[in-house]
C-alpha cells in the first residue's frame, strides 16, 4: 500500500509557527459518517500518528487546523476530517 503523508496543516498567517506532520510507518486511518455519527478507525500506527500530531497542535496558535482526506492521509472512501485548535 502506498503511504500518503501529506495532510495539510494551516496556521495563523504571520505567526512564524510551523508544524511538521509525521506518520508512523504502516499507518491506516479511516473516517466514516453514518446517521450523524463520525467514526475514526485506525490501527496502532495510525493512532500513534494522530496522537503525536494532536500533541504538537496543542502548542500552535488558535485557528491552526489539520485537514485529512483520502488524497493525503486517509484510506480510500474516507470522509474528510478537519481538526482545529480553538480557545
Amino acid at each position: 500500500m502506498e503511504q500518503r503523508k501529506n495532510a495539510r496543516m494551516n496556521y495563523t498567517e504571520g505567526s512564524g509557527d510551523n508544524m511538521n506532520i509525521e506518520w508512523t510507518e504502516g499507518f491506516r486511518i479511516t473516517v466514516k459518517i453514518a446517521d450523524s455519527e463520525v467514526t475514526v478507525s485506525a490501527n496502532r500506527e495510525g493512532l500513534l500518528s494522530l496522537a503525536r500530531q494532536l500533541m504538537d497542535m496543542a502548542d500552535m496558535p488558535c485557528g491552526t487546523h489539520i485537514q485529512y482526506d483520502e488524497y493525503n492521509s486517509l484510506e480510500e472512501g474516507s470522509a474528510e476530517l478537519i481538526i482545529e485548535k480553538v480557545e
